[in-house]
């Protein structure tokens, strides 16, 4: 089958996993309600400047349907006050119980049933509407000029470019752990977080596709992609992460604790990407070269905006051993080549369809792709476009050099 028929298949897939765009809105119209609400002159996060902002897959536009309708949807924000607290005048859990307190009046003004719940970064609040979600509040306040200065350094050294790690380290934050034994203290001992950071270096590897983007923009009648919101821009990168937490859900169906989280398929997606304008092309690549960008010795996976962060300390550490988390994550990224290159090679619609549905639990129908194959193989012939059959793993030709770092 033609790499461009198989691209079809791939953007089919892609579409039945997405969430419409309306969920989008809903989610953007729930932040902005809690941001109002502590924007209020009678909150008590009101004299600290505090801000709202998404973060998390409805910031980088990668959330997928749940595979149980039953699941809810989870919308990760931040809570920053922005002036007036630093480590020397609260505490972890003075910043935690001053944003739950105001989250708790929102709670009870907006007839929200279910009480707040605590974790260990967050406060937890769920809806009882018709788009089922709960929101994760993570205070946090801004990192000191001195810890910005690090980071920038460290991605600097990692290969980022000086203009984006002087943006996104401006970004940093310290969030609160009821874990950290300096919990309940005055300390200089807070974990660092930048989610906004994430959220522009991601941006960053999406406009490696910028013909494509500036299409979508023109289509969206805007004058530059930075003016649509992020879930609008359906870059190959968001569509090929959106496809490979999918495929990774239905495999761990049955271990959902020994599954590849979310951050590191992400991070070394967006990584190996390179600014593909088809998803097939993106997710050969990917699929090609992501194991081989974790490092032999740790950090494993860097964490791109605070590059001495591993976001994979989970696979040495001994209270997780028994879940084998980088050998998953090395068998399910060698299941993810199988499953894509058996439904790319495949002729028949019936075939693909049944093929889709094991392994992305995604419903297609085989009439309708049957006329989407049909009018996309026609329009391979006007062309005169046809490719070789088939996926090879790993295509030589796409495969980049390991990169230094992560510009």
């Amino acid at each position: 089958m033609t790499n461009s028929i198989t691209n079809r298949i791939l953007e089919e897939v892609a579409g039945t996993i997405d969430i419409p765009d309306s969920a989008y809105e809903k989610a953007e119209q729930r932040y902005k309600d809690v941001g109002k609400w502590f924007g209020r002159s009678e909150a008590k996060c009101f004299p600290f400047d505090p801000h709202i902002y998404p973060q998390g897959s409805f910031r980088l536009g990668t959330v997928v349907r749940p595979v149980n309708s039953c699941d809810e949807y989870d919308l990760d924000l931040g809570c920053r006050l922005r002036s007036g607290i630093t480590k020397v005048t609260h505490t972890q859990k003075q910043l935690k119980q001053l944003v739950g307190h105001d989250l708790e009046d929102y709670r009870i003004a907006r007839g929200i049933e279910e009480k707040k719940e605590e974790m260990h970064r967050c406060w937890r609040l769920k809806y009882a509407d018709t788009l089922k979600f709960h929101i994760d509040l993570v205070p946090s306040i801004p990192e000191s000029s001195a810890q910005k200065r690090l980071i920038k350094e460290a991605m600097a050294e990692a290969g980022s470019l000086e203009e984006l790690a002087i943006i996104v380290a401006g970004w940093a934050g310290a969030i609160t752990d009821n874990r950290s034994r300096s919990y309940e203290l005055i300390s200089n001992d807070w974990e660092i977080s930048n989610s906004q950071g994430y959220a522009l270096w991601f941006e960053s590897r999406m406009k490696l596709a910028r013909a494509l983007l500036e299409k979508r923009a023109v289509e969206y009648k805007t004058a530059q992609i930075d003016d649509l919101p992020t879930y609008r821009w359906k870059s190959p990168l968001q569509r090929c992460i959106q496809i490979l937490k999918r495929h990774r859900d239905v495999m761990f169906s049955d271990n959902p604790d020994s599954k590849p989280i979310s951050v590191i398929i992400t991070t070394l997606a967006a990584q190996a990407y390179q600014g593909e304008e088809e998803i097939v092309d993106a997710l050969y690549r990917i699929l090609s070269v992501m194991s081989s960008l974790i490092n032999p010795k740790t950090p494993r996976v860097p964490n791109p905006v605070n590059p001495v962060e591993d976001f994979a300390e989970k696979w040495v550490d001994p209270r997780y051993l028994h879940l084998n988390l980088e050998q998953n994550f090395l068998l399910w990224v060698e299941q993810a080549k199988a499953d894509v290159q058996s439904i790319g090679s495949a002729r028949d619609a019936n075939i693909i369809v049944e093929k889709a549905q094991e392994k992305f639990a995604t419903v297609l129908t085989a009439d309708g792709l049957s006329e989407k194959l049909r009018l996309e193989a026609a329009d391979n012939l006007l062309k005169k476009a046809v490719t070789p059959a088939g996926l090879s793993f790993p295509p030589k030709a796409l495969i980049p050099n390991k990169p230094a770092g992560f510009a």
